[in-house]
């Protein structure tokens, strides 16, 4: 029965779409076996994407509702299944592994041999998952930077969905938990840079299901806008969702293991695929040329130019302020591009615009 269980979660969890979303490989089996018992998995292979009531899925099932809420219960604190209160019920749905499963085992930042495992088998399936289907192709960018605001030079448009403090201000259900790559990087014996690690943020339902199942911290504005400024200092990118809208999430990253950034960088013009719509522009009077802002630079695209005031190459520039934020004579302002894009409003949108394009063409 486990066996099958397991076989069947294949097909489910390819149906949940996402980035690796399921492939008949032994790295997979390994993974889900350690994640799921069998009788979690059968749970999982019920569970619609769409919210749904422990009653009506065990109905679904054939199941008493006793039988199969406390495994519900169980799923949601382990972070292999999202849930959430409306007022009146409880609802759970199922959640691909990525966005979703994998983040949820690392945003507790616990440290357990449990851990340590789950970390290394996640890594294992992404490389075998990788090897066999090959490098992902980037279509229209599902994500997005978002610049420093406070560094955008005077007299530039500003539109809401370039500001971070829009999606404080928002919401009154706002989260923090630890970076799920560099958590998981750290599990694994590597280096994480001295970056700081409680840095991924949600808002609304993600939020209180971070704070409420798995160990995030509840931050008021306040808490969150130091928290921003921590990632600033420390040269993280603000990224989320190529939406303008629909923003749940907000990521402060690094160049060496955020899987965004890592697989952006691959590109031959990462900053034409990852970008915030605006461009850095550096005032030579007040340059020194102390090099600071190269060394920041997560893409590397500023290198030392005439009289050492640094050039930027904008094929490669993702437009996120790290070297503005860091110039400790503030010589560097954001501008935006004339032709930037304004980006989908909702998922569904984003989704469109994603179908819509081929794989192999750049967007920007």
């Amino acid at each position: 029965m486990s066996a099958e269980v397991y076989k069947n979660m294949l097909e489910v969890m390819m149906k949940r779409r996402g980035l690796y979303s399921g492939l008949d490989i032994p790295e997979f089996y390994a993974l889900v076996e350690e994640l799921f018992s069998p009788e979690e998995a059968e749970v999982n292979n019920a569970l619609p994407r769409q919210p749904i009531k422990a009653s009506d899925l065990a109905a679904r099932m054939g199941r008493e509702t006793g039988q199969v809420k406390p495994l519900l219960e169980r799923m949601a604190n382990k972070g292999l299944c999202s849930t959430f209160w409306d007022g009146k019920d409880r609802y759970y749905l199922g959640v691909p592994f990525m966005p979703g499963i994998f983040e949820y085992q690392f945003l507790p930042g616990r440290v357990t041999d449990r851990d340590r495992r789950i970390a290394e088998l996640i890594h294992a399936y992404k490389k075998a998952y990788t090897a066999a289907k090959g490098e992902r192709k980037t279509a229209f960018p599902l994500t997005r930077v978002i610049t420093v605001d406070r560094k955008i030079r005077a007299g530039n448009v500003i539109h809401t969905y370039d500001q971070v403090a829009t999606y404080i201000e928002k919401h009154d259900a706002i989260g923090v938990g630890t970076c799920f790559c560099r958590h998981a990087a750290k599990l694994r014996g590597e280096d994480v840079h001295g970056m700081p690690m409680e840095v991924c943020m949600w808002f609304g339902r993600g939020a209180e299901f971070a704070v409420e199942r798995l160990g995030g911290r509840k931050l008021n504005k306040t808490e969150a806008r130091e928290m921003l400024d921590r990632a600033e200092e420390a040269g993280l990118v603000h990224m989320s969702r190529n939406t303008s809208d629909d923003i749940d999430f907000l990521c402060n990253c690094d160049r060496w293991h955020c899987e965004v950034v890592t697989e952006v960088l691959k590109h031959p013009k990462p900053g034409l695929v990852f970008n915030s719509g605006f461009a850095p522009r550096i005032d030579g009077d007040r340059c020194t040329g102390c090099g600071i802002c190269i060394d920041r630079c997560p893409p590397g695209a500023l290198t030392p130019g005439d009289g050492d005031v640094p050039a930027a190459d904008m094929d490669r520039c993702f437009g996120c302020a790290v070297c503005a934020s860091g110039c400790p004579e503030n010589a560097i302002l954001m501008e935006a591009k004339p032709d930037r894009p304004e980006p989908p409003r909702t998922v569904k949108d984003l989704v469109m615009k994603v179908k819509s394009q081929p794989a192999n063409q750049p967007s920007r």
